[in-house]
């Protein structure tokens, strides 16, 4: 993938969800390039962001924020955290994007089939309507994150972890090759109309027993991963407190692991980057610190 910025002036990049896992990095990654960077956020009074970036308050239920946030923009990279208003939202952005003249969407999405679980089945509704539209486009379909270990780093320094993903194959990914994969294709110049998704994964597929094995070694302490069904993972997060909404995005992500949904291994982050993507291991020993029980408890 070229890098090649337009001579006539800076491109501007508008970023949505610069706050959030990707985004956050991708912009920090921006604002060394030679363009303008200008992060679009819901909560202008909680964001910081490098020098030189700037910052847009946005509302989506006032489409004049929208407006104002993306004029005189080029490119834009769409992420949205994941919630009942997402597919709306995201719709809006894009359309007012298009309105707004902007040559090229670059929009985080998710790996995965057709299927009725969310939120896979929200970005499916999303990318229909983007490749709707007259404008260029690139999809990025990421594998699962490595981060999402993070939700049970307080079970493995309890060493009671336990989930529905059975013997399923997972491929994680690094958020900062995701991040770098977006980079580029935002600073590629491309052909009016274009429309390319990749999918974007780790160097291998892991079951989740076999990353409690990783962490045993890395430890130096058993961690064993316990098996549950995806109903009794949904009561137990209930049961903790976890509302409704988020049981069910978490134990259907679980089943998602089960079924090897996201057991997929490409080459795209290498042939895009020219680099790698990270390991598991690589995140598990930078972010070793979250499974002992002294971190995990601040974490």
């Amino acid at each position: 993938m070229s890098e090649k910025i337009l001579a006539r002036r800076k491109p501007r990049i508008a970023i949505a969800g610069a706050s959030g896992r990707v985004g956050a990095t991708l912009t920090h990654s921006l604002a060394r390039d030679p363009v303008d960077v200008v992060a679009l956020t819901r909560r202008p009074d909680q964001a910081q962001f490098p020098p030189g970036v700037a910052m847009a308050a946005v509302d989506f239920t006032l489409t004049q924020t929208l407006d104002d946030a993306l004029a005189g923009a080029d490119r834009l990279f769409v992420a949205h955290g994941t919630s009942p208003q997402q597919v709306a939202n995201e719709i809006a952005l894009i359309d007012r994007a298009v309105a707004a003249g902007i040559g090229h969407v670059v929009k985080l999405s998710a790996m995965g089939p057709a299927t009725h679980l969310n939120p896979l089945a929200w970005h499916m509704q999303i990318e229909a309507h983007l490749a709707r539209q007259p404008i260029a486009s690139t999809v990025l379909r990421p594998s699962a994150f490595a981060d999402i270990l993070r939700r049970s780093a307080g079970q493995i320094a309890d060493g009671a972890w336990a989930g529905a993903a059975g013997e399923g194959r997972v491929n994680f990914i690094d958020t900062r090759d995701v991040a770098e994969v977006a980079r580029r294709a935002l600073l590629e110049t491309v052909s009016p109309g274009s429309q390319r998704a990749f999918h974007l994964t780790g160097p291998r597929a892991w079951t989740l027993p076999q990353v409690a094995e990783e962490l045993s070694r890395l430890l130096g302490r058993p961690v064993i991963y316990g098996h549950r069904s995806a109903e009794a993972v949904r009561s137990e997060l209930i049961v903790a407190g976890t509302s409704p909404f988020v049981a069910d995005l978490l134990a259907g992500l679980d089943q998602m692991f089960h079924d090897s949904v996201l057991g997929e291994t490409t080459s795209t982050v290498v042939a895009l980057t020219g680099q790698a993507p990270r390991s598991l291991t690589d995140w598990l020993t930078e972010n070793l610190g979250l499974f002992r029980k002294t971190e995990a408890i601040s974490a």
